[in-house]
């Protein structure tokens, strides 16, 4: 039962809801042996960006454990604990050579699967190398990627890829902007919150910071600020966040998907009026990115992307981002960030770790009820030895995800609450269709 402060119903009664409750340590807490932690570890995570890979280890620190990234000269990338096995000097002083790392201080060498190949400093003529390891995870690299599985040996699933990201005719690119840090100094779980809460995007993204989505042609969507008919849909990766507008003679349906346990997928903003082609009354907009929330630690969580190109097209996701993906991140002018706040302001400020008991949710929150739910379904899952939701086991093909944009002609109906209905069997046929066939596999209309 999550802690929380009491209804306050008088005016001026801020001393009754002063003590702040303890944040829900279930879902919060990320580190080894802790609820959450074991869960997201039993998913590969995103670790480090490849280009970060030199000829020095990289010292990082993911899901509260200290570690070494590198790439050995023969090419082979390791993911090491960061203290050497013998005295505990960080690996990151270490040099790189053909069969791993060897270590500053004694030269102890270590192979990218932990292996100990040589002590040299042993003078007993029993050497440790070849009979101890040292601690390592596999890793797997995509499109600028590095990613780890952190969880049980015994418990490793295949490496598989969600299906946006092998799509036929286009490529793939990296969604982290160049130069900035995609760093937040909070716990994950409040920017997932975000994702499945597609009412703030008319409030914080249109009517409070000015028009921060902009379209593929850059013009700003000033259609994001109408508040639509929304719903949440559960799909067995996740869930669907859906929010329905009117725009003159179209239908938006506007989906963002939440896929378990910490990934978001957000498509391009559609282009009004639709380009529908001759004889075609629907466009699908396909995700254009795929974005991990991963844990540093309980008060920091590190932000991997990648997008989803047509041959030779300009990644402008990293080399022009535009308003909400500079809004993202920190590093901008304290007064700019209150005057024109974006998802980092909103998220970094609820507390580092946000306290669940201070909250009063409404309808338009049941996207966070369900995620928080289904995270804790998850968490409760692998206590119990099983394998959690949206975790799979079958080697080959890609995982479904159902998420996508789409825009219909449908005229206006002759009344306000006749057009409501017909936005609502628009959204709910778009929901039902996707849940039979995914958006990526679906054939017989216009997909951007």
């Amino acid at each position: 039962m999550t802690d929380r402060q009491p209804f306050l119903k008088a005016t001026y009664g801020g001393h009754r809801v002063a003590r702040v409750p303890a944040e829900d340590a279930e879902l919060t807490h990320v580190g080894p042996g802790t609820p959450a932690g074991e869960y997201l570890r039993r998913f590969w995570q995103p670790v480090a960006l490849t280009q970060d890979l030199g000829d020095l280890p990289k010292a990082i620190r993911i899901l509260g454990e200290d570690l070494v990234v590198f790439c050995d000269l023969s090419g082979r990338i390791g993911l090491l604990h960061k203290h050497c096995s013998h005295r505990g000097t960080s690996l990151e002083y270490g040099r790189l050579e053909k069969e791993g790392v060897r270590c500053c201080y004694h030269g102890w060498l270590f192979a990218v699967d932990g292996t100990i190949l040589e002590t040299p400093n042993e003078t007993s003529g029993r050497s440790l190398a070849g009979r101890l390891c040292h601690g390592a995870y596999p890793v797997e690299e995509l499109a600028g990627l590095i990613f780890a599985y952190m969880g049980p040996p015994e418990a490793q699933p295949p490496f598989r890829l969600l299906d946006t990201l092998d799509v036929p005719g286009y490529d793939l690119g990296l969604g982290n902007p160049i130069g900035v840090e995609c760093v937040k100094p909070c716990n994950w779980l409040q920017i997932m919150d975000n994702v499945v809460d597609p009412v703030h995007e008319p409030f914080l993204h249109a009517r409070h910071s000015g028009y921060q989505f902009l379209n593929e042609e850059g013009k700003p969507v000033t259609e994001l600020e109408e508040i639509g008919e929304y719903d949440f849909v559960e799909t067995p990766a996740g869930l669907l966040c859906q929010e329905t507008r009117r725009i003159d003679e179209d239908i938006w349906v506007r989906q963002i998907e939440y896929v378990l346990p910490n990934i978001a997928q957000i498509p391009r903003t559609p282009v009004f009026p639709a380009p529908y082609p001759e004889g075609a009354d629907e466009v699908v907009y396909l995700p254009w990115v795929t974005r991990w929330r991963v844990p540093i630690d309980d008060e920091n969580t590190a932000e991997f992307a990648l997008v989803r190109l047509r041959p030779g097209e300009e990644n402008i996701y990293i080399t022009d981002p535009g308003p909400v993906v500079r809004t993202n991140y920190g590093g901008r002018p304290y007064e700019e960030m209150q005057r024109y706040p974006g998802d980092y302001e909103a998220q970094i400020s609820q507390r580092q770790i946000a306290r669940h008991g201070t909250e009063h949710l409404t309808g338009s929150d049941r996207g966070v009820m369900l995620m928080r739910a289904m995270v804790r379904d998850g968490i409760h899952a692998v206590a119990e030895g099983q394998d959690p939701r949206g975790l799979a086991r079958e080697s080959g093909g890609h995982l479904a995800t159902y998420g996508s944009d789409v825009v219909f002609r449908r005229p206006r109906a002759a009344t306000t609450d006749n057009d409501s209905a017909t936005l609502r069997e628009r959204q709910d046929a778009v929901a039902r269709r996707a849940l039979k066939t995914p958006p990526v596999g679906a054939g017989g209309v216009f997909r951007i």
